[in-house]
């Protein structure tokens, strides 16, 4: 400790050991003996004034810490007369002014040593205790933090009534120190929660530069980052920077694309930053204060331009105390030096002096002066529920007393009083104000932290009336924390629409956020969500994508199935399809019919009848089986289109193939002794046209046994529609049915060939036809079916057709002479 604040023992020849503090002692502005002392501090005095005479005078009186004491005061007097609280014992005070932080220590000193010289015994020199049981105060969280600090080591009640810094909370740093105010720690995560609940993500900042402020600032920016609000600036001010600082703060206030300001402030920056604003005009910004400053009338009087109009943020909820008010303003000067507070108080208000004070150019004062007829900030009653908390603190002390002595009609005088147990005893107090306040502390030695919801509203006679639109209370659930009246907000510009303060407009259903480089998170450009992804809220950091059966709308916000795709009887193309098929096929039961009507003619006797029979059915069927590649694919329809068909289309080659060789063999056997024929009668040819069908029969077995042909939705090949098509199954199956095919499609030429010279009446395997293309979805199905039926109508066709022509429009060229007639060759 500094050398000016040690006691010191002294001791001469003709003196008694005796304890005194080296330098001059710490004298209380205000005291009153009692039975136990309580102690209290306030900065009656907060800011300095230079004269030339000397370097320093009296600091202006602080009327706002005037009251407070007389809160105090208040509170202790009403216990005195009370019969039911320490019945039989007087509390006393003695009070300091610490004038800020600057004489904090000293006075901490002064209050756990006392300042009177105290006989000191030989055992124990200049060891005792301080007079004061507990101590009142501070204001200021700065001065709570020095106060604390000092006295924590000696157990010392401290209770403080308006300092609010998250951090005096750390009961390792500051075992003795209590609050009847909320931390900030509740305070500035409701700000934020506030901040969010209006939409406000972009956000500028400004605080106290000292604990109240930066720690305050420091809690509500975590939980900002949290709920997702982004601080554009936080500029940290104190009432003494000089004019440049300042100017810096005005001009990042300008040039911020930001509308809301979050002013973590006490009323004394607050003071002085309002003056700035006003010099510059700096209207139209949304601001959300603290509790410092937020229900101040001296800021709301101080506000001519209406900078602050529309400001909403925390107080603590309304308070009455019955009887405080009269007794704050039922103050008189007495004209003592004990009292000297006193007289610059009055003095102070009504501007004069008193003649002891042989004042120059000034009025006489009284002291019978009228305070009915003065409007200043000692008669203004608003900070009421601060009061309320300097009176909650002195009972608390007086409950944990009356409880230590044993009070009930009497209080036990005997019993020794020392801080730790006065300290244990109010940590464990809960009891209720005569107007019926709950009051007790929990293990940090902070109360309840609720908070009523405070609107600045202009009235039409230009003063601000301070309406409480909501309320918040921490002890619900996160939830019900915040509960907003039905009440009509008025916000920055006396405007009732809600104020927007974004960074980047909210990313409509639809779109993903994507964060510009370099900017905080709430900076972002709003992309469209890629096809078949979709977004369907607002503000999606990513586009989710669509299940595969579905396929993102044209707005990106919703998932929509896909069509499916599928060659159907309903649809134009699947009609004429069908049309074809049932036209070929009646086409062949036609030339049937024709060819059974005229049996025993020699042009159908020419080219075996019978085989030209079984040609007919296969040709039917073959036509038949292209109506399985129509409609929606099924397990049973998928097996049988491609099978169906080689099958069908291999017996129509295989009677072909039949027919002509016989043909063949029966111009070869007229050759002189020949003998082929016999190997290729009615009986051979019917084994050759099975043999050949039944090798098809095999290769599909086999296909449809190991990997048969199934149903598949085609994602692929399309992004906004399912194809829905029969998967091979094998790839090798297909590719042997149709291979197979093939090899008897060269297998016809070839013979076809070899019989060139024949007549065109008997060489029918020229005329074979096989076709096959693909192309993707329903259309490849449609190709297929084309196929098909170009195969098939070839065969009919080139086979049939002309032999009904001569049947029935050319019937003298019916004979056997005319079908052994000869034709010039032909190349092939």
């Amino acid at each position: 400790l500094p050398p000016l604040l040690l006691l010191v023992a002294s001791f001469s020849q003709t003196e008694e050991l005796v304890c005194r503090q080296r330098g001059d002692p710490e004298n209380p502005q205000l005291s009153k003996d009692g039975d136990i002392i309580l102690g209290g501090v306030f900065s009656f005095h907060s800011s300095w004034k230079e004269r030339r005479d000397t370097y320093r005078h009296k600091p202006l009186l602080n009327f706002r810490e005037f009251q407070f004491a007389q809160a105090m005061l208040f509170a202790i007097e009403e216990i005195n007369n009370s019969t039911e609280l320490l019945p039989g014992i007087s509390l006393g005070y003695t009070l300091y002014d610490i004038c800020g932080l600057s004489r904090s220590v000293r006075v901490a000193l002064a209050l756990a040593n006392g300042n009177e010289i105290v006989p000191a015994p030989s055992d124990a020199p200049c060891t005792r205790s301080g007079e004061v049981q507990a101590i009142i105060g501070e204001t200021s969280s700065s001065s709570c933090m020095a106060i604390a600090t000092v006295i924590g080591s000696f157990h010392i009640p401290m209770i403080s009534h308006f300092a609010t810094c998250a951090c005096l909370s750390d009961k390792t740093k500051y075992p003795s120190f209590l609050r009847t105010i909320p931390s900030d720690y509740y305070q500035s995560r409701a700000l934020a929660h506030l901040v969010k609940h209006f939409g406000w993500t972009w956000v500028g900042a400004i605080r106290s530069n000292d604990a109240y402020g930066n720690k305050g600032m420091t809690t509500f920016t975590e939980t900002a980052q949290q709920l997702g609000i982004c601080l554009e600036y936080s500029e940290a001010f104190f009432r003494t920077d000089p004019p440049d600082k300042r100017q810096k703060i005005i001009d990042t206030i300008k040039s911020s694309t930001s509308r809301v300001i979050v002013a973590f402030l006490t009323h004394m920056d607050m003071d002085v930053l309002i003056h700035e604003l006003s010099h510059h005009n700096l209207t139209g910004f949304q601001w959300v204060g603290s509790e410092g400053w937020i229900f101040d009338s001296q800021i709301a009087k101080m506000d001519r331009h209406h900078i602050l109009d529309g400001s909403i943020g925390l107080s603590i909820p309304k308070a009455h105390v019955s009887g405080m008010r009269e007794f704050i303003l039922n103050v008189k000067p007495l004209n003592s030096s004990s009292n000297e507070i006193f007289t610059e108080f009055w003095e102070t208000l009504f501007n004069c002096k008193f003649k002891q004070s042989s004042a120059e150019n000034q009025r006489e004062c009284t002291g019978n002066e009228d305070l009915t007829e003065v409007h200043n900030g000692f008669t203004d009653m608003s900070l009421m529920p601060i009061f309320n908390n300097v009176y909650k603190g002195v009972y608390a002390v007086a409950h944990a007393l009356h409880s230590i002595l044993g009070c009930n009609e009497t209080c036990n005088n005997k019993v020794q009083l020392d801080h730790f147990t006065i300290l244990q005893h109010i940590k464990k107090i809960l009891f209720k104000t005569k107007d019926g306040d709950e009051v007790y502390f929990n293990e940090d030695g902070d109360p309840a932290a609720k908070y009523g919801i405070i609107n600045w509203q202009p009235t039409q006679n230009g003063i601000v009336d301070f309406v409480t639109v909501g309320l918040h209370d921490a002890s619900l659930p996160a939830d019900k924390q915040l509960n907003l009246h039905n009440k009509s907000l008025i916000w920055a510009k006396n405007s009732k629409q809600v104020p927007v303060s974004v960074c980047s407009e909210k990313c409509a259903p639809g779109t993903r956020k994507v964060l510009q480089k370099g900017k905080p998170v709430c900076c972002y450009d709003c992309i469209r969500c890629a096809e078949g992804e979709i977004s369907n809220m607002t503000d999606s950091i990513t586009c989710d994508r669509c299940h595969p059966e579905f396929w993102s709308n044209e707005r990106r916000d919703a998932c929509v199935k896909k069509v499916a795709e599928f060659l159907s009887y309903e649809e134009i193309m699947g009609a004429l399809l069908t049309a074809a098929s049932l036209f070929g096929t009646c086409m062949t039961a036609v030339v049937a019919l024709i060819f059974f009507r005229y049996r025993k003619t020699p042009i159908v006797r020419a080219n075996n009848s019978e085989l030209s029979f079984l040609l007919l059915f296969s040709l039917t069927l073959c036509f038949l089986c292209s109506l399985t590649f129509i409609g929606r694919p099924s397990e049973w329809s998928c097996m049988l289109r491609h099978t169906a068909f080689g099958i069908t289309f291999v017996l129509c080659i295989s009677c072909v193939l039949g027919k002509t060789i016989v043909v063949l063999m029966a111009f070869r056997a007229t050759l002189p002794g020949s003998n082929v024929m016999k190997w290729f009668g009615p009986t051979q040819q019917r084994l050759s046209v099975l043999a050949f069908t039944l090798i098809q029969v095999v290769i599909c077995i086999m296909w449809l046994t190991i990997s048969p042909p199934f149903p598949l939705k085609n994602f692929k090949e399309f992004k906004d529609k399912i194809i829905l098509e029969c998967d091979l199954g094998s790839a090798v199956g297909f590719w042997a049915v149709l291979g197979y095919i093939g090899l008897l499609a060269l297998l016809c030429f070839f013979l076809a060939f070899l019989a060139r010279k024949l007549p065109d009446n008997f060489n029918e395997a020229k005329f074979i036809t096989f076709t096959y293309v693909s192309s993707p979805g329903k259309f490849s199905v449609a190709v297929e079916i084309f196929a098909i039926l170009a195969s098939s109508f070839g065969l009919l066709i080139c086979i049939f057709i002309p032999k009904c022509y001569i049947i029935l429009l050319k019937p003298e060229k019916n004979t056997k002479k005319n079908m052994m007639g000869k034709v010039a060759p032909k190349s092939f």
